[in-house]
């Protein structure tokens, strides 16, 4: 079930069901690489909003620590193609918080498990680093 939960110096993000793909490694029409795109950050604009809206991001100063959880029934990614597996959820977290997700502001880290599809996001503090 989708969902957020707030924990004051950290949130974390569930969404179960959406897929990223390998990274650099997809091989897609361009067409059908930008319908992926769009799609994947319009779902996780929209559940940042949705589950977390102000809230936390008024709590949450910069700098922070941002870990991406990909669940896939899969054995993995390597990490090249699990980092590029998250662009579009990036793009989508760095434009919630308002600073462009190349700053030095962001501590950007990838894990993965096996299971259901889908993604986890843990937006936390970066003096909070306990817990990922």
């Amino acid at each position: 079930m989708a969902g957020a939960s707030d924990h004051g110096d950290f949130v974390v993000l569930a969404i179960p069901g959406l897929r990223t793909e390998r990274g650099q490694n997809a091989r897609e029409h361009w067409r059908k690489r930008a319908k992926r795109v769009a799609h994947e950050k319009a779902v996780v604009s929209a559940m940042l909003q949705a589950f977390v809206g102000t809230f936390a991001r008024t709590r949450l100063a910069l700098p922070l620590v941002v870990t991406f959880v990909r669940v896939a029934p899969s054995n993995g990614l390597d990490t090249d193609n699990l980092s590029g597996a998250f662009k579009s959820p990036r793009d989508a977290v760095a434009a919630w918080v308002g600073t462009d997700d190349r700053s030095k502001l962001y501590e950007w880290r990838y894990d993965q498990r096996r299971g259901p599809w889908g993604v986890e996001i843990r937006v936390q503090c970066a003096g909070e680093r306990g817990g990922a």
